[in-house]
């Protein structure tokens, strides 16, 4: 058993492929495609419809695009897509320039296939974080599966493995880490963690070249209304 297996395996991640099969998986992904509730939250929301989201998780996203930056000199895709709209989402994708946030998707594949269609990229080049049936249509397709399971839905757990519909399922649950487990987990499939470490760390010229990238980028917010992918403003 390889370092990294053992170190998220003792944190009860579950390798569902062999990391030599997620490392080979990792070097085509060009996107990392989120869904918000259930994966940044624990899937609560107060009784304005409001959620929060980690800055653990936060930090964690940001060092994945760094780690892809380091490995290929260019920004990955960042997106979120979900089912509904989430105002701390919007917050999320503008703090962080994302490239995109999708809001109003019951049928999530839609929103990937614009997100391919705008950025030249295939479905199987994405990378998708995912927790709930919902996910499922684009977990179906997509080229790296990183699940987030939870006690309360065994029955639907099972359901994911036996339709061999995630490559790893997360040792942390919704909203308690589980975003900055699969992007250490990913970055350590790339194999530079400890070089993004210590160039974040000493605020490196890559560091700066990476930062000055992403501040340049421009979130664009789209909403599905009435089955056309239109885009918004985030308020």
């Amino acid at each position: 058993m390889s370092h990294l297996t053992q170190v998220f395996t003792e944190i009860g991640g579950e390798f569902i492929i062999p990391e030599a099969s997620l490392i080979e998986k990792m070097k085509h992904i060009k996107a990392f495609v989120f869904d918000w509730d259930g994966v940044f939250t624990d899937a609560g929301k107060d009784h304005l419809l409001q959620s929060r989201f980690s800055e653990a998780d936060s930090m964690g996203t940001n060092l994945l695009r760094f780690s892809y930056y380091l490995n290929h000199k260019e920004l990955p895709i960042t997106a979120i897509i979900s089912g509904e709209k989430n105002s701390a989402a919007f917050t999320f994708v503008d703090r962080e320039r994302f490239h995109s946030s999708y809001s109003k998707f019951a049928n999530k594949i839609d929103a990937a296939k614009h997100l391919c269609e705008t950025h030249n990229i295939e479905l199987n080049q994405i990378a998708y974080v995912f927790d709930d049936v919902l996910d499922l249509g684009l977990a179906e397709v997509c080229g790296l599966r990183m699940f987030i399971p939870r006690k309360s839905n065994p029955l639907f757990n099972e359901f994911v493995l036996k339709h061999h519909l995630a490559d790893y399922t997360t040792g942390c649950t919704s909203g308690q880490g589980s975003v900055r487990e699969v992007c250490e987990l990913m970055i350590g499939l790339n194999g530079n963690y400890d070089l993004v470490i210590s160039e974040r760390a000493n605020f490196s010229a890559s560091y700066k070249s990476y930062l000055d990238l992403r501040k340049a980028t421009t979130p664009i917010y789209f909403a599905n209304q009435e089955g056309v992918v239109t885009e918004v403003n985030n308020s």
